[in-house]
C-alpha cells in the first residue's frame, strides 16, 4: 500500500482527487491510524490478498479495502458487510473486469439479509436507495472506491459507461423481512435464514412501476405482475436483447401484500414474472435490427430470462403505488451473475481502547 504525504487534510483531499482515488466527493482522508483501526475491526492481516480487481488488474488487500471504508464514511462496524460485498465482486462468476469496462450503465447492487441488517443499520424501508441512511451509504460507497481504486478505473479511459448511474457513487439496500410475506432472498438463494448474507448484481438505476392495485380486485395480481414484467423486460433492455442475464424487482409492502393474498410465493413470483417477460421476435427485431436476433419460427414469444432463479425478488421500501425494478447488463463472459456471500463476523475484532478514539 503506498503511503502519500500532505501539509493538511484539505491538500490531502485535493491530492486524492487529483490521483484519481476518490468518486469525486469528497472522502474521509485515509490517516494510517484510521487506516489500522478498519483493518483490526476485519479482523485480518492488512497484507492479505482477497484478489485482483479487474480492469487494470490491482491487487485488492485488507488494507486497501480498508482504506476505502475510512474514505466512504463507514464505522468499524460495516466491515464485515463490505468485505463480503468485495469478495463477491471478485468471484469470477460476476465478471467485474468486464463490467467495470463496459459502456452498458451497470452497478454493484448490494443487497443484505439476515441480521446484519440490524447490525450494522442497514435501512430497508422508505428511501432505502436515498439519502440518509448512513449504512446503506457508506457500505455500498465503500465497495465502489474498492473498485475503483484496485480496478483503475477511468471514465471514459477505462470505465466506458457512456452515462452512468447515481447507483456508481453507492447502490445498497436491507431486504425488509419482517414484514414480507415472503421468504427472503439468501433463504431462496440456499441459505439459512439466521445466516447474514451479502448479494451483489450489477444492475441498472431502479426503474419505477406505477400500479395501482385493489386488494379485492381478483385479478389485480395479475395486472400487477403483467406490469412488472413488461417494465423489466422492455424491449430496449439488455435482457429482452440479450436473453442472457438476471434482474431485480422490489416490491413495495402493498403490492407484495396483494400477492401473497393472491397465493403467491416469493419463487412463483418470480416464475410468473419469467413467465410473462417476453416479447414477439418482429418487435425486437424492428426495434434493434442490428443485433443477432435468431429466428425460432413464425413471429414466437422471446423470453427475457432463462430461468425464474434469474428473478431476484425481494421487499424493500414504503407502501404505495410504486414498486421498482432493475434490468441488468447481461452480458460479461458469466452473463454477470448475482453472487451471495455469508458476512464472516468471526474474523472481526473489537476495536482496542486506544483505537477505537
Amino acid at each position: 500500500m503506498t503511503f502519500l504525504q500532505a501539509e493538511d487534510e484539505y491538500a490531502a483531499l485535493e491530492l486524492l482527487h487529483e490521483l484519481g482515488c476518490t468518486d469525486g466527493l469528497p472522502v474521509v482522508i485515509p490517516t494510517e491510524a484510521r487506516v489500522d483501526r478498519f483493518v483490526v475491526a476485519s479482523g485480518l492481516d492488512a497484507s492479505l490478498s482477497l484478489g485482483t480487481m479487474g480492469p487494470l488488474g490491482g491487487n485488492v488487500t485488507v488494507s486497501l479495502m480498508a482504506a476505502c471504508c475510512v474514505m466512504a464514511g463507514c464505522l468499524p462496524d460495516h466491515v464485515p458487510v463490505v468485505l463480503a460485498a468485495v469478495r463477491a465482486v471478485l468471484d469470477p462468476a460476476f465478471d467485474a473486469t468486464e463490467m467495470q469496462s463496459t459502456t452498458h450503465c451497470t452497478a454493484p447492487l448490494v443487497i443484505v439479509n439476515g441480521p446484519a441488517r440490524a447490525m450494522v443499520s442497514i435501512s430497508s424501508g422508505f428511501g432505502a436507495l436515498g439519502p440518509g441512511h448512513r449504512a446503506n451509504a457508506s457500505v455500498g460507497r465503500a465497495l465502489r472506491l474498492t473498485m475503483t481504486n484496485a480496478g483503475g478505473v477511468k471514465p471514459g479511459v477505462s470505465d466506458m459507461a457512456l452515462l452512468g448511474h447515481a447507483g456508481k457513487f453507492t447502490y445498497c439496500l436491507g431486504e425488509d423481512e419482517e414484514h414480507s410475506p415472503f421468504l427472503p432472498l439468501h433463504v431462496r438463494r440456499g441459505w439459512k435464514a439466521d445466516q447474514s448474507v451479502v448479494t451483489v448484481i450489477g444492475a441498472e438505476a431502479p426503474h419505477s412501476v406505477l400500479a395501482i392495485i385493489d386488494g379485492d380486485d381478483p385479478k389485480g395480481a395479475d395486472r400487477l405482475l403483467d406490469q412488472l414484467a413488461r417494465c423489466l423486460a422492455n424491449v430496449g433492455s439488455n435482457n429482452a436483447n440479450f436473453r442472457n442475464g438476471q434482474a431485480v424487482v422490489v416490491l413495495n409492502p402493498d403490492h407484495a401484500t396483494v400477492l401473497a393474498k393472491a397465493g403467491y410465493t416469493g419463487q412463483t413470483v418470480a416464475a410468473a414474472i419469467a413467465l410473462r417477460g417476453v416479447n414477439p421476435l418482429s418487435l425486437l427485431r424492428e426495434v434493434n435490427s442490428a443485433l443477432p436476433h435468431r429466428d425460432d419460427g413464425d413471429d414466437p414469444s422471446v423470453p427475457a430470462f432463462r430461468s425464474p432463479d434469474d428473478v431476484l425478488v425481494i421487499q424493500a421500501g414504503g407502501g404505495g403505488l410504486y414498486s421498482m425494478v432493475m434490468p441488468s447488463w447481461a452480458a460479461g463472459p458469466h452473463a454477470n451473475r448475482a453472487v451471495s456471500v455469508e458476512v464472516d463476523w468471526g474474523a472481526a475484532c473489537e476495536i482496542p481502547g486506544a483505537l477505537s478514539r
